[in-house]
């Protein structure tokens, strides 16, 4: 019986799951969270409002489906390595630490599979602004996920803003749960929207009905919505008390003479997302590198380029949880060894061609444009966990990544990167082309690029360890655990 482990639990991981044990496979899930759900799925049962619990009975029929599988809740997969055919007849190896992230007696884990799906998913993408570490200051994810989980609001008047179709929900959510959304400002011009979404618009038809709810909600709680406008500036002493809104142009470089001031207690920053690749680097799998981000390369069939190694979900492109459910479901299907053209598979295959095409228009709509540096100032903190400022980066950016890391600290706080790293490699890319008018790897940048240092350095993917671990934990037991019920 093949061993399939997967790598997260939201919908990718969850979908995997089901497909994976359907096909006859032996499943281990490991998740860093809690419970099962990842990101998209954070609701409480009796506590969040229905209108915030999208797809929750899909959800409740992949939880279901969990009963045939073993699955380690909370578990910091720390390593993960392919064995050679000729070690014991090949495997993939995952290392955990399971239990409460500060416990000091976490059970060691050691998982052996034929196959793994990685579906670590993204986390929000926030760029920095001057005043971004006041309290009150969130990710939209993070307001969203408060709202949802625990019912409560980041503020009592805040303001959404960034990039995405994502800052409508987050909006909804944060009025359900009482707060005055006092806007949401999209970074995105009409020309952009129009051409990310006007063309053939039959191909949205799934979509239009979930745009007409949001549209509605923000439509009876009077939120204001603004394109082509961001915050620019965060004010306040102790905490948030107001913030800069700015006209943008079509690169988000704040226009002249239209800054005006805000009220508000809160702020919900919300650029889209950045995959997590970290296991995806560590086994060595291609990895793309262009302004759009960086994410797994993987066939029809979801195979990275490693042998026995799947992706699916956010970690392959931005796309949204319909998307990520058809992905890990082609996944894990085929990490279970059906074949290509199994007929189990058609279903899925359709609805991810189809999302790939959303997922292009979302780029084409509201993708991170090159201008948004111009907010910065020299004494912007980029780095939050270190306290580094854009100065210090700046005079720094003509030495190697690592280099210049070391030196700064940029990156090599708690978080590991996981905040700051897209825009670090940004503000370095700028600074190196204002230096020499070429990229690091030579090449001449139009000012459309925003390519990683070196031509797609994973510096800040590529770790030793994947999460933090106690020494004494690195010398856990050995006894592997996949296929245990």
């Amino acid at each position: 019986m093949t061993r399939v482990a997967v790598l997260g639990a939201g919908p990718a991981g969850l979908a995997a799951a089901e497909a994976a044990l359907a096909a006859g496979a032996q499943v281990t899930v490991l998740d860093e969270g809690a419970r099962p759900g990842g990101q998209f799925w954070r609701h409480r049962p009796g506590l969040t409002d229905p209108r915030m619990q999208h797809g929750v009975r899909r959800f409740e029929q992949l939880q279901s489906a969990l009963a045939g599988a073993v699955v380690h809740s909370g578990a910091a997969v720390w390593s993960v390595e392919l064995r050679e055919p000729g070690e014991r007849g090949g495997a993939v190896v995952l290392r955990a630490a399971v239990g409460p992230a500060d416990g000091a007696r976490r059970e060691a884990v050691v998982v052996e599979a034929d196959a793994l799906v990685i579906a670590t998913g993204a986390h929000d993408l926030a760029l920095p602004i001057p005043g971004w570490t006041l309290p009150g200051v969130t990710t939209a994810g993070a307001a969203q996920a408060l709202a949802k989980r625990d019912g409560v609001s980041v503020g009592r008047r805040t303001l959404v803003a960034g990039a995405g179709p994502f800052l409508l929900p987050v909006a909804q959510s944060l009025a359900l749960v009482g707060s005055t959304v006092v806007g949401v400002h999209e970074a995105s011009r009409i020309g952009a929207l129009a051409g990310g979404w006007l063309p053939k618009p039959w191909q949205l038809l799934g979509k239009s009905a979930e745009l007409a709810q949001y549209a509605g909600a923000l439509a009876r709680h009077r939120i204001p919505y603004r394109i082509g406008s961001g915050v620019v500036r965060v004010l306040g002493d102790e905490r948030v008390e107001g913030a800069v809104v700015a006209q943008l142009d079509a690169d988000w470089r704040p226009r002249p003479g239209t800054e005006r001031v805000i009220e508000c207690d809160a702020v919900a920053l919300g650029h889209g997302f950045t995959p997590r690749l970290e296991a995806a680097v560590m086994l060595g799998c291609e990895v793309t590198g262009d302004r759009r981000g960086r994410f797994v390369v993987v066939d029809d069939g979801q195979r990275t380029t490693q042998p026995r190694v799947f992706a699916a979900g956010e970690v392959t492109g931005i796309g949204g949880a319909d998307a990520a459910l058809a992905e890990g479901a082609i996944a894990g299907y085929r990490a279970a060894g059906l074949a290509q053209d199994d007929e189990r598979l058609h279903a899925a295959l359709r609805v991810r061609d189809r999302m790939r095409r959303f997922a292009r228009r979302l780029e084409t709509a509201h993708g991170i444009r090159p201008g948004w540096t111009a907010w910065l100032d020299d004494d912007t903190i980029i780095c939050r966990c270190e306290a580094v400022a854009k100065r210090a980066i700046v005079e720094r950016a003509e030495v190697p990544l690592r280099a210049m890391r070391l030196a700064t600290r940029a990156g090599l706080g708690p978080c590991q990167a996981r905040t700051c790293g897209r825009a670090v490699e940004a503000i370095v890319a700028e600074a190196r082309v204002s230096a020499t008018g070429v990229t690091a790897a030579g090449q001449a940048v139009d000012g459309s690029d925003s390519a990683a240092p070196g031509g797609g350095d994973l510096g800040f993917e590529r770790r030793p360890l994947l999460a933090p671990v106690r020494l004494g934990e690195l010398g856990g037991a050995d006894r592997p655990t996949c296929g245990e019920n």
